[in-house]
């Protein structure tokens, strides 16, 4: 299985514990999906992060509707989460968060590990811009959020 990687940086000037505590809850996913992916949190709220916690989702991919199980695979606030696809589109999806305190704020830290059936050509065609567009609305919706002026995305 051949794997591939996306990572993003965005510092925000807020502190730590505010931004973990908007990331602590599952319903702000949609928040932080665009609209094309038709995005919608499956598990009843309030959802309790903690390792082990399963959050079920719906959303479709070029039209195709998938449902989406994740597991937080690692809860360790204020510094990171690891959630992992067990259920999806991909073959392997393992997304890391941190939470770094810098410069009177907080750097957050994505680190994507993916497959994808097809590898490389299907990546290459299709999925890699998909992870790009996400994570670029991810960056702005949380900019709009959280920023105001001083934010920057690495």
């Amino acid at each position: 299985m051949q794997e591939f990687a996306f990572h993003a940086e965005l510092w925000l000037p807020r502190s730590r514990h505010e931004v973990v505590q908007f990331f602590a809850d599952a319903q702000n996913l949609e928040t932080l999906t665009p609209s094309w992916l038709k995005f919608n949190v499956l598990t009843p709220a309030p959802i309790q992060m903690r390792t082990g916690t399963l959050i079920d989702f719906k959303l479709r991919v070029h039209g195709l509707p998938f449902r989406w199980q994740s597991e937080i695979t690692l809860w360790d606030p204020p510094h990171r989460f690891i959630d992992e696809q067990r259920r999806g589109p991909y073959r392997l999806w393992i997304h890391e968060h941190r939470f770094e305190e810098r410069d009177s704020g907080t750097l957050c830290v994505d680190h994507v590990r993916y497959a994808v059936l097809g590898g490389w050509l299907v990546e290459n065609c299709f999925v890699r811009r998909d992870v790009e567009r996400i994570f670029a609305f991810r960056r702005e919706r949380l900019l709009e959020l959280f920023a105001g002026k001083g934010a920057s995305a690495n």
